[in-house]
């Protein structure tokens, strides 16, 4: 691994759970609606106090049944699950599609999405991206791109060929949907470095989620399977902080 993205990274263990290291903040991001029950922003909820093991990572469960979520309590090893990781590795923009605007370019991969609706509050962000944007328009396209926490969709400034994104410090977030009663993916911010089983490292990327209910068919990535299995941590959703 380069230097600078030593300090935090993400192991993913062998037929078990990911093994983080660096303590970044680990935190619920609980997505709420808006008042026509359009996702709409993330409120912090639970942050999770840890203590990393003696070579400095914590476990966090990827198996989708630990009684300690979002932690790892051995439950993979008897859980029905298959671990394997099925991603292939191409990078971000060699797959995606790109619907090209008078200002910008959406860059679209659909194998991240994990369905969290964001892009599809203020109009469809594939058509918003076509329109000459004054400012309200550019602002609704940015917020619909910037909060796709799996980054499925990337936003290019066509003048300047540059990436235009919400910055985040490295950081992990615990989704949360309680309006449709399911909990979503490991949202991995800030360029934390991902690494497999076999030492290599995927793509660093600022925003992207990684699969916690053990279903995904492009492990270790999140592909929205949890929305189909129902799956609900049990963690509480009521009280939140910070908002976004």
């Amino acid at each position: 691994m380069e230097e600078d993205n030593m300090t935090y990274y993400i192991k993913v263990k062998a037929d078990g759970p990911y093994l983080v290291y660096g303590n970044p903040p680990i935190d619920q991001e609980i997505i709420r609606p808006n008042e026509d029950g359009k996702a709409w922003l993330y409120e912090k909820g639970i942050h999770f106090e840890t203590e990393p093991k003696e070579d400095g990572h914590i476990s966090l469960c990827r198996c989708g049944v630990s009684k300690n979520p979002p932690f790892c309590d051995g439950s993979h090893r008897h859980a029905q699950w298959d671990p394997k990781e099925t991603d292939n590795k191409k990078e971000f923009v060699d797959e995606a599609k790109k619907y090209p605007g008078p200002e910008y370019t959406l860059e679209d991969n659909s194998k991240f999405c994990i369905h969290a609706q964001f892009c599809t509050t203020s109009g469809l962000a594939w058509a918003l991206v076509r329109k000459k944007s004054d400012t309200e328009g550019h602002e609704k396209l940015l917020h619909e791109v910037c909060h796709c926490a799996s980054g499925r969709l990337m936003l290019r400034n066509n003048s300047t060929g540059e990436i235009i994104d919400k910055p985040f410090p490295p950081s992990i977030g615990i989704i949360e949907q309680p309006e449709l009663k399911i909990s979503g993916p490991i949202w991995v911010k800030g360029g934390i470095t991902i690494i497999d089983e076999d030492g290599k490292e995927y793509e660093i990327r600022n925003r992207v989620t990684l699969c916690r209910c053990g279903k995904s068919k492009n492990k270790p990535f999140c592909d929205a399977s949890h929305i189909g299995e129902k799956y609900n941590d049990g963690l509480p959703t009521d009280g939140g902080s910070e908002i976004w």
